[in-house]
């Protein structure tokens, strides 16, 4: 008897491939402790997009999750998801942080690192592999898998070799895009057992309908675990359902004897939880099978189609897909996982949409470019790295891109100050500094929660409205500086509320504008044809002379490179061709608005943090004759 080990993903992966990463503890808290007691080899609750969809969206401390499931299963190791020197994050992280966030979670709950890199770039693997090791915890090293002229069998085994050379106790096969085939499955097991011969652990996405034969042609080569999750949150983007692969094991050699009643029983709560928050099913369709050829994997699939619907653009999708490959050859065939994913993707929707292809190009993508990521695993396009870099160097192979990080633990302490309590409150300030502030300043005990002040009619003459702007903007430093979290000004049918993470204006008649649409979510304009939009204390009428620099996507709008540091422009400023103007957060990464001519800042409508609608004005400037 060979029996199959199983790790259960429902409360990571799962649902961050099929529901956008939104399960709530108090989902899972009544259930924990019946798949505490499946005896699964471990369960997979944290890690990946968990930690900030957390603070982004479900307003709860992601080390507080991971504290409370530990406390309600203790007896099963607890797994986690961690992009190397990335973390949780979408970048690069200090070696102290990155040190200090493995043992901090280590000492949290968690018993398994599942550490990969999107590049399978070594480097990037050394500090947290490391520190992994420090913390007495296991250390899974896992391959990136995909398909592309570069991507070869023995590229893979040298890449276990060097984990293995780290430390690994297992290795992990990550099939993130649902790209193995039975037979591709076969193969890369039996050699990685035959020349590795550490325990094997195979990771795939359903996708295609791959993913079950995948299972068993490893479990025949020789394979020790594979993923799954509950039948409720299975198939589609995520992994095969846990009660099928069982039942398939059964009288085999390979039985995992985990009971089937048990398993039907955690399915129907799930399932019920399903159905109450009214999502769909994981399935497979046509767009799922073309995933052989645009190679998009799930949870990055899920991105797109929730991204496209907030630019009022889901009916582009085909077209984005078709130039995910594109962009992907152009910059050294990239693993699509993340945050090469979030990159790649990112820059193949702008593509679209502005139909200027590279002519926004996110500070990731430059990052990478640069090298600043790890070392693509093939050659890129000259033209491209000319056109984002210009006359810029690359990174050197032989500096570790890690090394060039040197924020310190110290110095982000000191920038959260008093509203961190704990070395996890500094970390998670450390990793997401917006998300981690306004969390930290809601839960403040004692904030005050509301400050209201009454103004002149904000909308008064023109001539003033610049004055106006200027008092949102000084709001929103109170906003950002002080323990209150709302400030809302009124008079008279005119309303505006200021608080942490953006302005909104709430009146029946006030001309300058559109929280209806941005209430419902509905989009101001056609993508295919940008057009100014009333923004939250944008400037009504303007001179013929001025010019509008407009969002082109929905995002969040940010003045200044970072919290406290200088505005990137100014009012009466001049700006070159090709500044950067300020950044817009959309899909998870950075992106630089840059002036596409010369001329002078007229108007800074957007306050800082603000979230903006595609087609929102921005800035007004007026060209340099």
């Amino acid at each position: 008897m060979r029996p199959i080990k199983i790790t259960d993903t429902t409360l990571r992966d799962a649902h961050q491939s099929l529901w956008a990463t939104r399960m709530e503890l108090g989902d899972m808290l009544p259930i924990l402790p019946k798949m505490d007691s499946v005896g699964y080899w471990s369960l997979e609750v944290w890690g990946g997009a968990t930690f900030d969809a957390a603070l982004r969206f479900l307003d709860e401390s992601p080390w507080d999750r991971l504290r409370i499931i530990k406390q309600h299963c203790p007896k099963t190791p607890l797994q986690m998801l961690l992009r190397g020197q990335n973390l949780v994050g979408y970048r690069h992280y200090s070696d102290e942080i990155v040190r200090r966030f493995v043992l901090a979670s280590a000492r949290n709950g968690i018993d398994v690192f599942r550490v990969f890199d999107a590049l399978n770039d070594i480097r990037n693997v050394e500090v947290a592999a490391s520190a992994v090791k420090e913390a007495g915890a296991h250390f899974e090293g896992a391959i990136s898998y995909t398909v592309s002229p570069v991507h070869t069998l023995d590229s893979y085994l040298t890449y276990a070799q060097q984990l293995k050379d780290l430390g690994a106790d297992t290795i992990c096969i990550k099939d993130m895009a649902g790209m193995l085939t039975p037979f591709r499955t076969e193969k890369m097991v039996r050699a990685l057992k035959e020349e590795i011969g550490l325990p094997l652990h195979v990771h795939c996405h359903y996708i295609g309908g791959m993913a079950p034969m995948n299972y068993l042609k490893a479990a025949e080569a020789g394979a020790d675990i594979i993923d799954t999750a509950v039948v409720a949150l299975a198939f589609g983007n995520s992994q095969p359902a846990v009660e099928m692969i069982v039942a398939a094991l059964k009288e085999s050699q390979y039985d995992s004897g985990l009971d089937l009643d048990l398993l039907f029983e955690i399915a129907k709560y799930w399932e019920d939880i399903r159905q109450q928050k009214g999502l769909k099913r994981g399935v497979t369709s046509l767009l799922h099978m073309e995933v052989f050829s645009h190679q998009v994997p799930g949870g990055m699939m899920s991105n797109f189609i929730s991204q496209l619907e907030l630019q009022n653009a889901k009916s582009r999708l085909p077209e984005v897909l078709a130039e995910v490959p594109r962009v992907r050859a152009e910059v050294g065939y990239p693993p699509l996982v993340t945050p090469m994913s979030q990159i790649v993707g990112t820059q193949a929707v702008i593509n679209v949409l502005t139909a200027k292809r590279w002519s926004i190009v996110p500070q990731e993508m430059k990052d990478y470019v640069r090298g600043l990521y790890g070392k693509a695993p093939g050659p890129m396009d000259e033209e491209i790295v000319k056109r984002v870099l210009g006359d810029e160097k690359p990174l050197p192979e032989d500096v570790r891109p890690g090394s060039l990080v040197t924020t310190t633990y110290d110095e982000m302490a000191a920038e959260i100050s008093d509203l961190a309590r704990t070395e996890e409150d500094v970390l998670m300030y450390a990793l997401f500094p917006n998300e981690a502030r306004d969390y930290l300043q809601r839960h403040r005990e004692g904030a005050e929660t509301a400050v209201f002040m009454h103004s002149r009619d904000i909308d008064s003459a023109r001539e003033d409205d610049a004055v106006n702007v200027n008092q949102i903007a000084e709001l929103v430093k109170l906003v950002e500086e002080s323990g209150v979290t709302e400030i809302v000004v009124e008079e008279g049918d005119a309303r505006i509320v200021v608080r942490k993470g953006g302005v909104t204006a709430d009146t029946a008649t006030h001309a300058h504008s559109s929280t209806s649409d941005a209430a419902s979510g509905a989009m101001p304009c056609s993508p295919e044809s940008p057009q100014v939009t009333d923004a939250p204390g944008a400037v009504g009428e303007v001179p013929v002379t001025w010019k509008p620099v407009v969002a082109p996507m929905v995002g969040t709008f940010y003045s200044a490179a970072s919290p406290g540091a200088a505005p990137f422009v100014a009012v009466g400023d001049t700006v070159a061709e090709g500044q950067t103007l300020c950044i817009l957060e959309a899909m998870k990464l950075m992106n630089e608005i840059v002036a596409e001519e010369a001329g002078v800042i007229r108007e800074a409508p957007v306050a800082n943090a603000a979230p903006v609608e595609y087609g929102t004005v921005l800035f007004y400037y007026e060209p340099v004759v």
